[in-house]
């Protein structure tokens, strides 16, 4: 018995590792989410593509999570975090809706196809992917038009910048990146011709040391402005180590380079999270692609950092006035490719559909869409 004691204690341990390592991989079960069977509870999940703690994208879609609960008392959430974008997700989700789940979010990109399989598997669950652009009739679409603040907050560095070269580090070249580059790349020429916009990819959503990566890769190339569309403030916070300023992401990371941020374009999701799960509710619901902006209060802009100056600040907030009435689009035209070839004539604006398979970048950008 003295002998096989140390190989059951062995057994054991590896048993309960495996089993904990298990639940980490399924969906979280909330401390009241309904599963004593209140039908007055709407149980409501949450996919992220990365973790809750990454300040950028994920803490977005988590504060806001946070929020309808606190602002809609009948619903209760679980979230879990870091799913990659395979089939991994499609289990996640369909173990959500096994589990009595009314409505499942998930919030990247690559989870588009894994989504419609699992609505297809699910027809009394509502799924409502972002980003994304396939429907079926248990499930929809929702973005932000980023591009607004985006464009927004390449005036700020248009203004900001002295060696006329700004940086951005960009995630992946798909459609939603490259809508966002440029319209950064417009609300910088529209107040500083002779600046161009630098791209470097990193080919992640969230990683910081890449991130930290390519955006000094932009300042040894005198890039004295750093714009991203990643998850983190490396970014911001390689810019403040080298005297130069950064544009953040997706919240307000000012905390993280306080001498070098100077604003962001961010999500406020919960102005989206609200009113959907009001019309599950109501039986209002319908599977229409959803993609608010500066009006809808579903994109912001945040707050200037202390450096910039009185004149740019009401600058900004004039051509933020004129995008919430729909008297300026980034994306009106004369707009020409990196080439010069004219993409949208004088007068014209971008069709919503063609703005969502963007694949090129307008004149300013240097880099490569297909890197």
């Amino acid at each position: 018995m003295k002998r096989w004691m140390p190989l059951l204690i062995i057994t054991l341990i590896l048993v309960l590792s495996i089993g904990c390592s298990q639940h980490r991989k399924s969906p979280e079960n909330p401390s009241s989410a309904g599963q004593g069977g209140n039908p007055d509870e709407m149980k409501v999940a949450f996919v992220y593509i990365g973790p809750v703690g990454d300040a950028g994208w994920t803490a977005a879609h988590d504060n806001a999570r946070k929020l309808v609960e606190k602002e809609l008392p009948w619903v209760k959430t679980s979230f879990i975090e870091s799913v990659a974008e395979n089939a991994d997700s499609e289990r996640v989700m369909n173990e959500y809706a096994r589990k009595g789940y009314k409505v499942v979010f998930a919030t990247s990109l690559g989870h588009m196809d894994f989504l419609i399989n699992a609505a297809n598997e699910n027809p009394n669950t509502i799924f409502m992917h972002c980003s994304g652009y396939k429907t079926a009739p248990n499930a929809s679409t929702y973005f932000g038009r980023i591009e607004q603040p985006r464009y927004l907050s390449g005036i700020v560095a248009g203004k900001m910048t002295k060696t006329n070269i700004i940086g951005y580090v960009a995630a992946h070249p798909v459609p939603e990146v490259i809508r966002g580059i440029n319209a950064f790349t417009r609300g910088v020429r529209s107040v500083n011709p002779k600046a161009v916009v630098k791209v470097v990819w990193t080919h992640s959503w969230y990683d910081p040391a890449k991130e930290r990566e390519a955006a000094e890769s932009l300042l040894d190339m005198k890039a004295d402005v750093i714009a991203q569309h990643q998850d983190t403030a490396a970014c911001q916070q390689a810019a403040e180590k080298r005297g130069c300023y950064s544009i953040g992401y997706n919240t307000d990371m000012s905390a993280f380079a306080p001498k070098a941020h100077l604003t962001a374009p961010i999500w406020r999701w919960e102005k989206y999270y609200v009113p959907a799960l009001k019309s599950v509710k109501d039986g209002t619901w319908k599977n229409t692609p959803y993609w608010g902006g500066l009006k809808e209060g579903v994109v912001d802009l945040a707050p200037f950092g202390p450096m910039v100056p009185e004149d740019v600040k009401k600058l900004v907030q004039e051509q933020r006035k004129l995008m919430e009435d729909e008297k300026l689009d980034w994306c009106t035209g004369p707009v020409k490719d990196q080439e010069g070839k004219e993409r949208v004539k004088t007068g014209e604006t971008m069709s919503y559909d063609d703005q969502m398979k963007m694949n090129w970048f307008v004149e300013g950008v240097e880099g490569d869409t297909t890197e």
